[in-house]
């Protein structure tokens, strides 16, 4: 029981005890919100939906990684065949009725309505300061959701209001939601607290998504904004409450909740916030035996080679997967049946497709597995890491590359992460080697796809993938919703 949102609704008892005390079926609207207290209740269901974008339910975290050049699902036989989706994914060949494509719109507006629906039943009590407080938190949380409705589908509905919305409304271009949610955020900061809190909806979470917003500004509107990127994230550093993990893969430890790089995250718990099972996913069969866990892996998404290659031998990032011979927790090798050999992750995948003309050991032994965020002994079918939305690293990494898109040097914020990571420091840093650095850094954590988008290199060809289109850089509004809309086809 390590983290969980709860509600209460508490008596006290010297009211419960006056029984001539007129009782309410609920908080009469003149006496709500009376605190802070009260109105963070608002704030439960839009913060909830934010889970459904990870792992389980969380197609936007796969579209974003599986789409790149870093991870894959090969089909092993017909295992992670699942009618192709895995595969259209990585070779950019979706439709607007694959399961990313359907799941993440759906997802994405679920914390738009929720957020819209509190901000709209708190708008009667707006003068209050715990209402506008609390406003803002909602305000920032759906601008969350809509940057990455931006970054995801381009032109969408930009709907403020629960209430009053439009029941069929039409698309608003990718520009001006762009200014709309630059605009809230800034109006809204002078109302949000500092905080370490990772759960909590704070200042640091408003920058960082203001950095990422001006980051990618030319990606969105067609003008560059790098000064104004590099000022948000000159902020989130002067905030002095941030700073790096000793060790490249802290943030991502178990009980990652209090870790000091983290600036917002979403939780998970391995009993009551469920949800969250890349373990399950990557891990080979019989790695149990490894972690003494009481279920057996699905055998699934490697890390590219290349992206794999990527990192030096000494880079204690390359910690985070899982290659060579595999033991089991007393030191024991692993016999793989099937294989009719010892399990042992080889980084060489030999195709995206593997079917029975492979052996079974490439079948069922190939691609390093990815175990960055960390598998506990006796872990179960779900993890308590939580999942960083955004973390100091990645402010660093921007903060240099809008320096270098200005002909600056930004080799000090490059560096800074790459001594973490125990490798050597890098001189007048390009945005080629940059890019290089933030797949290393960044890995599976949901920022490749856009990375690519913005470095102008995502519709290359890569191992398994040719050369895609530029129309690959969004994905299409789900037909679903084309047919509940008329207006979204047009």
């Amino acid at each position: 029981m390590k983290k969980y949102i709860s509600i209460f609704m508490v008596c006290g008892i010297a009211a419960c005890t006056k029984l001539d005390e007129k009782v309410y079926d609920k908080i009469p609207e003149k006496y709500f919100p009376e605190n802070e207290a009260q109105a963070a209740l608002n704030i439960i269901p839009t913060y909830r939906e934010l889970s459904d974008l990870i792992d389980d339910a969380g197609w936007w975290f796969w579209a974003q990684e599986v789409s790149s050049d870093e991870i894959v699902f090969p089909v092993r036989l017909t295992d992670w065949e699942d009618g192709g989706k895995w595969k259209v994914l990585h070779t950019h060949e979706w439709n607007n009725n694959v399961d990313a494509v359907n799941s993440m719109w759906s997802q994405m507006y679920d914390g738009v309505f929720e957020a819209n629906r509190a901000i709209d039943e708190l708008l009667p009590f707006k003068e209050s300061p715990a209402a506008k407080i609390n406003i803002a938190k909602l305000s920032t949380l759906r601008a969350l959701y809509y940057y990455l409705l931006i970054d995801n589908y381009g032109d969408v509905p930009y709907v403020t209001s629960f209430f009053t919305a439009e029941k069929q409304p039409k698309k608003n271009p990718r520009a001006e939601i762009h200014a709309a949610l630059v605009k809230e955020l800034r109006d809204n900061l002078q109302y949000l607290p500092v905080s370490t809190n990772k759960y909590a909806v704070s200042k640091g979470l408003a920058l960082t998504l203001l950095a990422k917003l001006y980051l990618n500004a030319e990606v969105y509107t067609g003008t560059p904004r790098w000064a104004e990127a590099e000022a948000m994230c000159d902020s989130v550093i002067n905030l002095g409450i941030y700073r790096l993990e000793a060790n490249p893969l802290g943030p991502f430890i178990a009980a990652n909740e209090n870790s000091v790089e983290n600036i917002f995250t979403i939780p998970f718990d391995a009993q009551n916030l469920k949800g969250f099972r890349l373990h399950m996913r990557t891990l080979h069969y019989q790695s149990n035996l490894t972690f003494d866990m009481n279920v057996g892996p699905w055998n699934g998404f490697a890390a590219t080679e290349a992206h794999y290659n990527s990192y030096e031998d000494k880079d204690l990032r390359k910690k985070g997967f899982l290659v060579g011979p595999q033991l089991t927790s007393k030191g024991e090798k692993i016999f793989d049946q099937t294989a009719n050999a010892e399990l042992s992750f080889d980084p060489h995948i030999p195709a995206l497709v593997m079917d029975a003309s492979y052996t079974y050991k490439e079948i069922r032994m190939s691609g390093a597995r990815v175990i960055k965020y960390q598998v506990e002994k006796g872990a179960l079918e779900n993890l308590n890491n939580d999942f960083p939305i955004f973390r100091y690293a990645d402010v660093l990494l921007m903060k240099a590359e809008s320096a270098i898109r200005q002909n600056r040097n930004g080799d000090s914020y490059v560096n800074e992460v790459r001594r973490r990571a125990g490798v050597s420091d890098w001189n007048k840093i390009t945005l080629e080697m940059l890019l290089a650095e933030r797949g290393r850094e960044m890995f599976c954590e949901g920022h490749r796809r856009q990375d690519l988008i913005r470095f102008n290199k995502f519709n290359d060809a890569w191992w398994e993938k040719k050369a895609s289109t530029p129309d690959r850089k969004v994905f299409p509004i789900p037909q679903w919703a084309i047919d509940a809309n008329p207006n979204l086809g047009k």
